[in-house]
């Protein structure tokens, strides 16, 4: 393979040393350093002071042909299929995949220097390292990103761990589990000047770009409501203990979430070629509200205006026991409404904008004008033409990392973008957890007016596991 010839440059600030020992490539020995000593080193840390970092982190600057080195960590269905588009391209190297369970980081390593042997022409190419531990890998200086596809409840922890390790990052949606971790995420990103991609990767869609744009420059006249069709809010996990087996560690695997038998429902073992229904249960996801609303709720906020902001008031459906009609109120008074139908439709004086996967709809007055992706460029050609709102265009959600990594530049879904929109979640899903009418500050991030409780912005985090 190509020598990196990169320079490398250190980031800002200084983390306080942990002793470990070292390989002479300033790597963790697996040899002389085991994992019980590793675990017992870092027990204590706990993110209000970073995790294992060393004195000094490293940041490659990216030369025009320059690759950007890459770690993923939690190599699951997501993971494998974003390996598999990054490690495509000329510009990118994968060095280092992270899992839980053997086989799935084995196979993940296995698959990336296969490839790069064939590319190559190297029998026997060994150049990607496993890890079963993200703090492990988070200590190469190589590496100047990491992809994050773990389930969400360690979505926080790992890539607050990574800015301040100083990577950039791209994390899948939804952002995290709380809006507390939301605004840690952003700080963290912040602070350490790292480029962050949400994976809300719609917003790289041509049909939801054109459908924004369409609203934004009132094609439809003035919106009134947005509705928004995505499953359900999660709900407690009971699944029943089943028998462990030998190369998962489950107690890695919960985190910060807390104990409780292993399952295979949460995390099937081995290569599994379908989403696992962690996602289904509050400990670890949302439901259908986070994970499909990170995508459609993301897409109602950016029709909107409303990237750097969210709903005033939260109104809970008026069945307790209902999974949709949860209604968000905002300062324009436009309302967004969780229910049942197809993606999202916007709905103005003068028409309507309906948009998902694959799906365009324009009706404007009783006249359909487009009922098809195949018309986007006759619409935007009658519709948008002369449009004082254009929003940021991408055609491909990870080589707009990859050059915002280059650029220095917000991406199309920055990690302020993925706060916001993971707030709006979280805010739905409390209204169908409490069944309690809430007014927000979206300013602040504060229920105001005596509505909500503030412990309601946090979940819990199992020790040794702290978020500041």
């Amino acid at each position: 393979m190509p020598k990196r010839t990169l320079p490398v440059r250190s980031s800002r600030g200084k983390v306080a040393p942990i002793i470990i020992q070292q390989n002479s490539k300033g790597l963790m020995s697996n040899r002389n350093f085991s994992r019980r000593q590793f675990l017992q080193s870092t027990a204590a840390l706990s993110l209000t002071a970073p995790l294992i970092l060393p004195s000094r982190v490293w940041a490659a600057e990216k030369g025009p042909n320059g690759r950007i080195n890459l770690g993923f960590i939690g190599m699951g269905y997501q993971n494998s299929g974003l390996m598999g588009g990054f490690i495509r391209r000329k510009d990118t190297q994968v060095l280092a995949v992270c899992d839980v369970d053997t086989n799935r980081r084995e196979n993940a390593k296995k698959t990336a220097e296969e490839y790069y042997a064939k590319q190559s022409g190297q029998v026997g190419y060994k150049g990607c390292e496993a890890y079963s531990d993200f703090r492990q890998l988070l200590q190469r200086r190589d590496l100047d990103a990491v992809v994050i596809a773990t389930p969400d409840h360690w979505h926080a922890l790992v890539a607050i761990a990574a800015a301040d390790a100083g990577k950039d990052i791209y994390c899948e949606k939804p952002l995290c589990q709380s809006i507390h971790e939301a605004r840690a995420m952003v700080n963290a990103v912040r602070r350490n000047k790292r480029v962050f991609q949400t994976g809300s990767m719609q917003r790289s869609s041509k049909e939801f770009r054109i459908a924004c744009e369409l609203a934004r420059n009132g094609t439809i006249g003035k919106i009134s409501s947005v509705q928004v069709a995505v499953g359900g809010p999660g709900r407690w996990c009971d699944l029943p203990a089943e028998s462990e087996e030998p190369g998962l560690d489950w107690n890695l695997w919960l985190g910060p979430a807390p104990m409780r038998p292993y399952n295979s429902v949460l995390s099937p073992r081995g290569v599994h070629q379908h989403f696992p229904a962690w996602r289904n249960y509050r400990e670890y996801g949302g439901g259908g509200v986070t994970d499909w609303g990170a995508h459609h709720f993301d897409i109602a906020q950016w029709g909107l205006g409303m990237d750097d902001s969210g709903p005033v008031e939260i109104t809970p459906a008026e069945n307790p026991q209902a999974n949709h009609g949860v209604r968000l109120k905002y300062a324009s008074g436009i309302e967004v409404r969780h229910e049942n139908g197809p993606g999202v439709t916007f709905f103005g004086s003068e028409g309507k904008i309906m948009v998902n996967r694959g799906r365009f709809e324009l009706t404007i007055g009783e006249t359909k004008k487009a009922e098809s992706t195949r018309q986007l460029d006759a619409v935007e050609k009658e519709f948008l033409a002369d449009a004082k709102v254009r929003l940021y265009k991408s055609e491909d959600h990870k080589a707009d990392f990859l050059a915002s990594m280059r650029t220095r530049k917000p991406p199309i879904c920055d990690v302020e973008v993925g706060a916001r929109t993971v707030t709006v979640c979280h805010l739905v899903n409390l209204a169908y957890y409490n069944h309690q009418r809430m007014k927000w500050n979206p300013a602040k991030e504060q229920f105001v007016e005596g509505a909500g409780d503030p412990k309601w912005l946090d979940v819990p985090h199992r020790d040794p596991w702290k978020l500041a």
